[in-house]
C-alpha cells in the first residue's frame, strides 16, 4: 500500500524494540498517534502506525476503538466474532449497518505530524463467510462487492478497505513531506 513514495519502508521488527503506549478508549487517531510518535522517537526516522476498528449502528458504534479488545482479552478473532453476533442477537439485516474505519498517523522525529483516515461502510451478517482477512472481515459484507472482506483476495479489499483508503492519503502525506523536505 505504500508503493510510489519517495522513502524506505520498513517494517517494526527492521529497527529494533519499540515501547508502545498503552491504548486509550477515546480515539483512534489518539491510539494512531501514540504508537507512532513511539516509533519516531525510538528510531530517529519517520514512523506511520494505524488503529482500525469497527463500528456497529445497533451496538452504538461498539466495538469501536476497543475492536482487538471486544468481548474480553485473549480472545481469538473467531471468538470476537462470535461475541459480536451474540451481541447483535436478533438484530434484523436492515439493523445491521456497520463501518470499518482506520487512521493512519505519520509522525517525524521533530515532532511533525498528520493522520489520515478511511472509512467503508457494510453489514454484519449472521454467520462468517470467507476464510480470508481477519478479524471481523468474515462478518462485515460490503455490497458493492457483493461479498465480505473475508471473500476478497487481498488486492481487491485493499482497493475498498478502510486501511487502504486511509494508507492512500498517508501516501499523498508523505509524498508532500518528502517534496517540502527538498524545497
Amino acid at each position: 500500500m505504500l508503493r510510489e513514495v519517495p522513502y524506505r519502508v520498513l517494517h517494526l521488527g527492521e529497527v529494533g524494540p519499540v515501547v508502545f503506549p498503552p491504548e486509550g478508549e477515546s480515539s483512534y487517531a489518539e491510539n494512531a498517534l501514540g504508537k507512532a510518535r513511539a516509533v519516531a522517537t525510538a528510531t530517529g526516522m519517520l514512523a506511520l502506525a494505524d488503529d482500525s476498528g469497527l463500528e456497529v449502528d445497533a451496538l452504538d458504534g461498539r466495538p469501536g476503538v476497543l475492536s482487538a479488545r471486544y468481548g474480553g482479552e485473549g480472545l481469538s478473532d473467531s471468538d470476537r466474532c462470535v461475541a459480536l453476533l451474540q451481541a447483535l442477537g436478533d438484530v434484523p439485516a436492515e439493523g445491521r449497518g456497520a463501518r470499518f474505519r482506520s487512521v493512519v498517523a505519520v509522525c517525524s522525529p521533530s515532532g511533525r505530524e498528520a493522520t489520515a483516515e478511511g472509512v467503508v461502510e457494510g453489514t454484519i451478517l449472521t454467520a462468517p463467510r470467507g476464510r480470508g482477512g481477519f478479524g471481523y472481515d468474515p462478518l462485515f459484507y460490503y455490497l458493492p462487492l457483493g461479498a465480505t472482506f473475508a471473500e476478497l483476495p487481498p488486492e481487491s479489499k485493499d482497493a475498498v478497505s478502510h486501511r487502504g483508503r486511509a494508507m492512500r492519503q498517508a501516501r499523498r502525506i508523505l509524498q508532500d513531506w518528502a517534496k517540502s523536505a527538498r524545497t
